[in-house]
């Protein structure tokens, strides 16, 4: 079940939302019961089977983190590390194992059976979550939940299962244990869920039907690649960073206050800048759980520039068995060593050549958007060659400039940049026209869901991008 769909609109959401609504707030209990079994249902009306393998995975999290509370020292240790071991070895034979074996054939010439596995929808998002529950434990920094089926509403919690943001069990506890929900806060969630639900509908949708003319196509002009690789640009910011407003909407709804996952990316003047503000939940748990464990940047120059590629190897691979991603990854790891070299930041930190930095930020963003998009690294390498041929004209590029794609661009790059918060920074120092803009902002919901409902009611099914991660 998606949340761009009229399932989910109609019948799920509303249903979800208004039993938990009826049960009295002094039985948080059962509103967390009830909130954790809605959630595996949600889970389990796209993944019948897999339900299974998530409920295994808290259960044996749930008692090895009860285990570790106990234990001390090396005992201790030995635990969280098998438990780990565990973690990231079901991960890798649900999402690595068939690419790994293929490898090794073509490799070796082996002839070794191939296993055709389905990857787990969200298996990345809910191992990381559950991972970074134990190791929590373990370090001290968070109290074992003893109550099992709030550990199973932390990790099943149906807004952020599928596609994030990935929530540290530090963030939510105190929530899970006591929330309030008001009127003024369940209108917040519903605004913020129709703007997520908006920028996957009517912009990251309108996007991606120029992406795949533009990444099928043969022998397409330099402006019809640089258009595609634009629009995917677009596509994928708006899919993404749509779920997530979508998630930290529903999950407002039901008195859950989740961490912003993206902070304007197309804003950044520098790669380093981009990762603050991309998929901020998992830059911070790679930064936590990966990049300080192994020394950060306390262990010297040489030292801090493996332990930063080996992030970007392990971020890109996170996103999937292929070369593409790893490649991707590796580009954004090798930039930021070029910013450390060069001393980027002390360039960006001058205004006149900041327009320069947020050029080569854009462009070096986008050329790794075409390696993530692309099926294979040649492909990839041929789109790119197009984009920089600087031939072929404009006719197949202008084919995609209809009145409709002209102002869905134009809204794109206004709401990819922080005009909107500008705006509203402005209008706080009019009392009176911040009260009028609050209000404008309720009532343009109305037409966005309607427009939304109706494109759904028009489109076949069309999931969100990082469902696959």
């Amino acid at each position: 079940m998606v949340f761009s769909s009229t399932v989910f609109l109609m019948i799920y959401l509303p249903f979800v939302w208004g039993v938990h609504a009826i049960i009295p707030k002094r039985f948080l209990a059962a509103r967390n019961v009830f909130l954790a079994i809605a959630s595996l249902l949600f889970y389990a009306y796209g993944e019948p089977f897999y339900i299974v393998l998530m409920l295994g995975s808290v259960l044996i999290n749930y008692l090895s983190a009860l285990w570790i509370n106990k234990l001390s020292g090396k005992g201790k240790n030995a635990v969280c590390f098998a438990t780990v071991a565990l973690n990231i070895g079901m991960l890798g034979v649900f999402k690595y194992s068939p690419w790994l074996i293929s490898m090794l054939n073509s490799v070796s010439g082996l002839d070794l059976h191939v296993p055709e596995i389905t990857i787990p929808v969200g298996i990345s998002f809910y191992t990381f979550q559950i991972l970074s529950y134990v190791v929590d434990v373990k370090r001290g920094k968070t109290a074992v939940q003893k109550k099992f089926f709030d550990l199973l509403l932390y990790i099943s919690f149906f807004p952020q299962l599928i596609a994030g943001p990935i929530v540290k069990y530090g963030d939510i506890n105190d929530q899970i244990a006591y929330r309030e929900i008001t009127p003024e806060k369940t209108a917040q969630g519903i605004r913020r869920f129709v703007y997520g639900l908006s920028k996957k509908v009517l912009i990251s949708n309108t996007a991606a039907v120029i992406v795949d003319a533009a990444f099928v196509a043969d022998g397409i002009s330099s402006a019809f690649a640089w258009l595609g690789a634009v629009a995917y640009c677009i596509q994928i910011y708006f899919d993404f960073s749509g779920y997530s407003d979508m998630a930290i909407g529903l999950a407002k709804m039901f008195g859950f206050d989740l961490l912003e996952n993206f902070n304007y990316p197309y804003s950044a003047v520098s790669i380093r800048d981009f990762w603050k503000r991309w998929h901020i939940s998992l830059t911070s748990w790679f930064r936590e759980y990966v990049y300080f464990p192994l020394g950060g940047n306390r262990a010297g120059k040489v030292r801090t520039v493996l332990n930063r590629l080996i992030v970007f190897f392990l971020t890109g691979l996170w996103h999937g068995a292929n070369f593409t991603f790893i490649v991707w990854g590796l580009w954004h790891g090798l930039l930021m060593m070029f910013e450390q070299v060069v001393h980027f930041d002390k360039l960006t930190k001058k205004g006149y050549l900041r327009p320069i930095t947020w050029i080569y930020t854009f462009v070096a963003v986008c050329l790794g958007f075409v390696v993530f998009r692309a099926p294979d690294i040649s492909t990839a390498f041929a789109y790119i060659g197009s984009m920089f041929s600087f031939s072929g004209g404009f006719n197949d590029a202008l084919l995609h400039f209809s009145p409709y794609n002209c102002l869905f661009l134009v809204f794109a790059v206004i709401f990819a940049m922080p005009v909107v918060p500008a705006l509203k920074k402005l209008n706080t120092k009019n009392e009176k026209g911040s009260v009028i803009g609050e209000a404008l902002s309720y009532v343009l919901c109305i037409p966005l869901l309607v427009l939304c409902i109706m494109s759904l009611a028009s489109s076949t099914f069309n999931p969100f991008i990082y469902y696959h991660f």
